[in-house]
Parts: structure tokens; sequence; C-alpha cells
């Protein structure tokens, strides 16, 4: 049986002389949550049209260059002083649609529950500019499945759904009277008022009640109270009045929403990680796995680069080397980092050579992320380690020179200046010649910007990830010593010995030379953690919370 066919095709077309709008659910926050056919729509957009908060969401879907025209913003002053907007959303819409272009209008939760995207749609529609709708995941449905609330249960509880800014005095007595579940957006200072219209209209007070901020992200904050004790629980806790108390949120009042319950089901704020900043010393590109991982254990990734990665000072050696790959010179190329797979391939593009060029010569990678980087190049390395990833895992799988089975007895190994000389040595010692090739200088990154150090030195970060020796010689040169509230984690005992040697104590040590299994251990680390809290009754904090004069975290 043929897999369905999609309903919609990914680039809508044009009609007579106008573009195209698509209006777009963007989803409560979690940019995870975005459809198959949003991701299509934004890859396919001219202009993306959205509030700031949505454009984080979505952009990262969108084509480079994609138009993002900026939303006028509104206050309440210029509203009351009746100061005309320009340049409204549907205004932009339309102007762009008529110039033939496609437009895509996204929306926090779902176009069908947002009022202004109605509006915009009903202006296309008069104006005969053809339009689709792109559902998305509702803010009211999505945030409590991530803050462990199930809305009904197997007796079919009934539902009721009250945006507080517009109820009125009927709606309150109509979901008052009801014994079902309400879920209710209202903004954070406005909660207790909003429990009050409950009580008022005949719920009691006595009811369960959780109330989510910044739901579906890593700022995610859940409370557990009753519709009678919401007040006390938010003055007790510090958490009113506050600056931040206009933020948005979605209180869920009834009997699935108790906190035994929520206990057993908040997977979202329980993950071992949840909410930690991390800091990762790497550039965005080459950690860009290693941050999925994180982010999967609920961690906000932090990339700061240590190192920068610059050509030889002397190219003629390394232009020497990649004609030897192409006249025959070599048997064996070893790469031993991405980047020298990277250098490589740059000077293969520069003499307009590619992938063939490896044709009959046998290709090693120290490691797997160096082997994908071979991969995306279009080559399949033919050894990569089945021990220890490194040099010497390297050696201990590198056959030795059989001048019977190898006809040419050359190595081509391009890498780092400051490379050590363990692999060297080692293919000497198995009968091989190397012609050991600078492909590129590391030398020390620039200073990140002043927030991130004032951070890294403030404790600012929950913990820092320290991939070598040289990680942690260049972040301290750069940016300074990182608190000593910071978990500090190292890929192995002798990236640890010199975190050791500059002060700073090591918490976690990987238990394998691996990126991969330092990330592991980290979330391993802070599951213990949040379980010895738990057990001792206290709250489960983040470490930087902990440091003197920490202020209370941030509920958005």
């Amino acid at each position: 049986m043929s897999p369905a066919r999609p309903t919609t095709s990914p680039v809508p077309p044009v009609f007579a002389g106008h573009g195209h709008v698509t209006f777009l659910g963007a989803g409560p926050g979690d940019p995870g949550l975005l459809t198959l056919r949003a991701v299509e729509a934004l890859a396919g957009a001219d202009v993306l049209i959205a509030e700031p908060d949505v454009l984080d969401v979505v952009r990262d879907h969108a084509r480079a260059g994609v138009s993002t025209p900026e939303l006028p913003v509104v206050d309440e002053a210029s509203a009351a002083a009746g100061v005309p907007v320009l340049r409204d959303a549907a205004n932009l819409v339309m102007e762009a649609a008529r110039g033939g272009r496609r437009v895509v209008r996204a929306v926090t939760g779902d176009p069908g529950l947002d009022g202004d995207a109605g509006t915009e749609m009903l202006a296309c529609a008069a104006a005969g500019i053809p339009f689709e709708v792109v559902p998305g995941v509702a803010t009211a449905v999505g945030v409590p499945a991530y803050a462990g609330v199930p809305l009904r249960d197997r007796q079919g509880t009934d539902v009721r759904f009250v945006d507080a800014r517009t109820a009125d005095d009927r709606c309150w007595a109509e979901v008052g009277a009801s014994d079902g579940t309400v879920v209710v957006s209202t903004t954070l200072d406005a909660v207790a008022v909003a429990a009050g219209e409950l009580v008022a209209a005949g719920r009691k007070p006595d009811t369960p009640l959780t109330v989510t901020v910044a739901g579906t992200t890593t700022r995610q904050r859940t409370w557990n109270a009753t519709l009678g004790t919401i007040a006390q629980v938010f003055k007790q806790g510090k958490i009113l009045p506050s600056p931040e108390g206009h933020r948005p949120v979605i209180a869920v009042v009834g009997e699935r929403s108790a906190p035994a319950q929520r206990d057993q089901l908040s997977w979202f704020e329980s993950k071992p990680l949840f909410g930690w900043r991390v800091l990762v010393p790497r550039t965005k590109e080459q950690a860009a796995s290693l941050s999925d991982q994180l982010r999967s254990y609920g961690a906000v990734p932090h990339e700061v680069p240590t190192i920068a990665v610059e050509p030889p000072r002397t190219p003629q050696q390394m232009e020497r080397a990649v004609k030897g790959l192409v006249t025959g010179r070599y048997e064996w190329i070893a790469f031993t980092s991405v980047n020298a797979v990277k250098a490589v391939r740059e000077k293969f593009e520069e003499y307009g050579l590619d992938a063939r060029a490896f044709a009959g010569i046998k290709v090693a990678a120290v490691g797997e992320q160096t082997a994908a980087a071979l991969v995306d190049f279009g080559v399949k390395p033919d050894l990569v380690p089945s021990g220890e990833q490194s040099a010497a895992g390297l050696l201990e799988d590198w056959p030795p020179y059989d001048p019977v089975f190898d006809p040419i007895d050359r190595v081509f190994l391009p890498r780092a200046d400051i490379a050590t000389e363990t692999l060297v040595a080692g293919l000497i010692e198995l009968g091989w010649e190397v012609d050991d090739v600078t492909a590129y200088r590391t030398v020390r990154a620039s200073p990140p910007p002043a927030e991130t150090r004032e951070a890294i030195k403030g404790g600012g970060f929950d913990a820092v990830l320290f991939t070598s020796s040289s990680t942690v010689r260049n972040l301290v040169g750069i940016a300074g010593k990182p608190h000593n509230v910071t978990v500090i984690a190292c890929i192995g005992p002798a990236t640890a010995k010199t975190a050791e040697e500059h002060g700073l104590r090591v918490d976690v040590l990987s238990p394998e030379p691996s990126v991969h299994k330092l990330a592991e251990a980290l979330a391993e680390f802070g599951t213990r953690r949040r379980e010895a809290a738990l057990e001792a009754g206290d709250p489960v904090t983040r470490p930087s919370e902990r440091r003197p004069g920490a202020r209370r975290r941030r509920t958005t």
C-alpha cells in the first residue's frame, strides 16, 4: 500500500496576480511542537510576519533571506490617545500578498483561537487574496500536557475553556455551576481574581488548581494550590507582586489537576537538567548534536567558542599533499578531527575536486563525529576505532604496513598545528611513512560578550562541559574562571586534571572519552541531585540558584 500523499503542496501557487497567505499556528512555545505542514510552509515563505516571541519559535525553519517586517507594538497609552497604527498586521499581510509573495502569518497556539488572525483572514477574503490555515497546538491544551495535568478522565469529564480577559458574569456563572475541568487563560497577577470569580459562582474553595507560566519552554514553572489558597501561595512564595505579573499563564481548575497526580505525571519539569543553563565551549556547528542531547534532558545549552580555526601560514605543504592524493602518493588518509575534514574539503573545492578523488585510498576517522563529517562529504571511512575514540584508539585498530598487500607505504595526516605526536610515532612504529601536514591552525577565540563573561564568573551558568584540556585553558583565558557553584563536567582524567590545576572542582567525569557520554553523565548527576532534594523534602533548585545573593528564579 502506497503512503498517503499530503493534502497540500509545500509551496502554494500564486493566483490571479496575487500571492498567497498561510495563517500558521506556532504552538505554545516549544519549537518541537510545530507540525510537519508548518515546517513546509515556513520553508517556502517569502515573508514571515509574527510577534517577536513567535518569530523566535519559527525563524529557524524559514529560508535564509526571508523578510520579517516588524509588527507595531501599541501600548495602552497610545491606544487610549487614539494614535493610529499605520502598518498593522492585516495591512502588512495584504501588502505583501498583493506583491505576489508567499506570506506566512504565524501566531501563538492555533489560528482558529486567535481573534486577530480571524480578522486578518476576513480581510484577505474581502480583498480576494487566497489563504490557507495550518492549525497549531492550542496553548490551553499544550501547556497542561507539559505541566502533567490531563484535562479529561475515563468518565469523560466536561472541559470548559475560559479567557479571563473577555469572560463576563454569565460565562463565570456557567463554569462555576459545572463540576468539570476549567482551563483559564489569564495573567499571573490576575489568577487570584479568576479564582475568586469561580468561588463566587459556586465552585468550592478547596477545588484543586494548577498555574503554569512559560508553558512548554525550559522556563516553565507550575504551582499547586486551591481556588481558596492561590493568593496566599503566591504571596508566601514571593511570586507576587512582581514586574512579571502581566505574563500569560494557564490555570487548570478541577480534580484532574490535583497535586498527587502531578507528582506522577509531571514529565517535563522533572527532566534531569530541567532549566539548567549549560555552557558548551564549542562553536554552534561543532556543538549541534551535543546541544540537541542537552535539550532532550531539559537543559538550555549556550555555545561559546574557545578556539578559532585559521588556514596554515604556509599553504604549499597542504597543496602538495592534496595533489598527492590525486596522483596516487598515499595508501591511507587519516582524519583526526572534523576541522581536518573541513580543511581538506575546502582545498578540494578550491581545485574543483570532490569525494571521487578518494577512490582507491583507504580513509580513517578518529571517531564518530569525524566519520559523520566524512559521510556528509560523500566519503565512507574504512576505519573508525572500535574502542576509545582517540589517536591511541585509532592505533589499536590500525594495520601494520605489509609490503605484500600494501602497494604504497605512505599515510597523509592532515591535522592541527598543535596536535600531539602520538599518532605519527605510532604509525611509524607500524612501518608506515607519514606526511604530517598542518591543515589548519587553532588560535584562542575572541572573548564572548560581557553578559556571558559576567554569567560565567558570577554563577549564572548551572554547568560547564569541558571536552578537552585546551577548552579549560582557553575558556578561563577569554572569559574567566567559572563560579564555584557551577557544576564542572570533564570528558576525561587529563581534562579533569587541567581543570583542577585552574582551581576548579570537578563534579562529573565522563566514563568514556565521548561528548555524548559526558552529557549523559551530567544528566545522571542532575537526576541524583533532584532525587536527593525530594527525599530531603527540599525544593528542587538549579545550581545557579544557590550562589550568594542569587535572585529568585525568573518565571518567564
